[in-house]
């Protein structure tokens, strides 16, 4: 679709620079940008870029203009308002009604008139499937499940019993929702597996990415408020409750018990310990291991950059010895 600067600027509440009757209709980077490209600026890092770029019109906060050579939509979330402009002008698919022939669909389902099951889909009794679902091929929905309007599960995704799914989520292919937490009790003679009585429970506008998991509660629910985004292959253990609008990047593990608020953000590879709590508005960066509770929003780090490994290895012997260092200080 071809759409002018104009259009999008009335559409999209941005202050136009430029000439309006300028034509986009796709999206690209500052520097692969051309034709009928836009593009946007978010990091003041860019603005070389911005300076060399061929892009029929860029997106960029008000007072950076000078620097733009092009036709400009100042906007004060030039991310935010790029990522609306490209899901206009790239459209996700549209949604055809209708069951495959292949799925497989118990008699005591609901499955609302316009959702798209698709091949191979297998639903267990007792479950509801909400107006506009679309579920992907090879995806196992079980027993007692309710999947609310407009989401979307994709490809090979796992829903299993008695999981709570709000409207407008999006399931990426391999999610695997409601399995067993990793609960055991020890014992001379091994491990006794604990029952996993609870369930997983989802709001509104969720999204979770590709091969990532989240268990079902052990006696209480695994809870994933609403408007909570969850990278690729994260896991989310037992009992686990996320507040909404939390960010959780890729890698990252959360153990069982933990307690996220809301707003929080926590970087690629994250390992927050089990049974312990962090507050509203806290930002773990990538790599941290919190292994005891935040009371206060914040930023939070826990790791070291690299190092040439001939320093690492002498700094991370002289880190074993600190203690002892301490020690005979005090003695002295």
């Amino acid at each position: 679709m071809s759409v002018t600067l104009a259009e999008l600027a009335a559409r999209f509440g941005c202050e136009l620079r430029g000439n309006g009757d300028t034509l986009v209709d796709t999206v690209g980077t500052l520097e692969s940008a051309a034709g009928r490209a836009i593009s946007f600026l978010a990091n003041p890092r860019y603005r070389a870029a911005l300076r060399r770029t061929r892009a029929a019109a860029v997106i960029l906060k008000p007072g950076l203009e000078a620097d733009c050579p092009v036709a400009a939509l100042l906007a004060s979330n030039p991310y935010a308002t790029y990522a609306r402009i490209a899901r206009f002008l790239h459209p996700a698919p549209g949604h055809e009604p209708g069951i495959h022939p292949t799925a497989i669909i118990d008699d005591d389902a609901r499955v609302a008139a316009t959702a798209q099951i698709g091949a191979n889909v297998m639903i267990g009794s007792r479950t509801r499937i909400g107006d506009g679902v679309s579920i992907g091929p090879g995806v196992v929905v079980g027993e007692n499940v309710s999947i609310g309007a407009g989401s979307r599960v994709h490809a090979r995704v796992v829903i299993m019993d008695d999981t709570q799914i709000g409207e407008r989520c999006v399931l990426h292919p391999g999610v695997v929702l409601g399995a067993d937490g990793f609960g055991f009790a020890p014992e001379e003679a091994g491990w006794v597996a604990v029952p996993q009585l609870g369930k997983v429970v989802i709001g509104d506008d969720v999204s979770i990415g590709a091969n990532s998991a989240v268990d079902r509660g052990a006696i209480d629910d695994t809870v994933i408020e609403s408007a909570v985004i969850i990278d690729n292959l994260v896991q989310i253990g037992h009992n686990v409750h996320i507040g909404a609008q939390t960010a959780v990047a890729g890698f990252a593990g959360v153990a069982g018990s933990a307690r996220i608020g809301r707003r929080c953000l926590i970087g690629a590879a994250v390992l927050i310990n089990g049974h312990i709590s962090i507050c509203d508005d806290v930002f773990v960066t990538m790599h941290s291991t919190v292994l005891r509770s935040i009371d206060e929003p914040g930023k939070y780090s826990s790791s070291f950059d690299t190092d040439k490994a001939e320093h690492w290895g002498r700094n991370a012997a002289r880190f074993r010895r600190l203690n002892e260092q301490l020690r005979r200080r005090e003695k002295e």
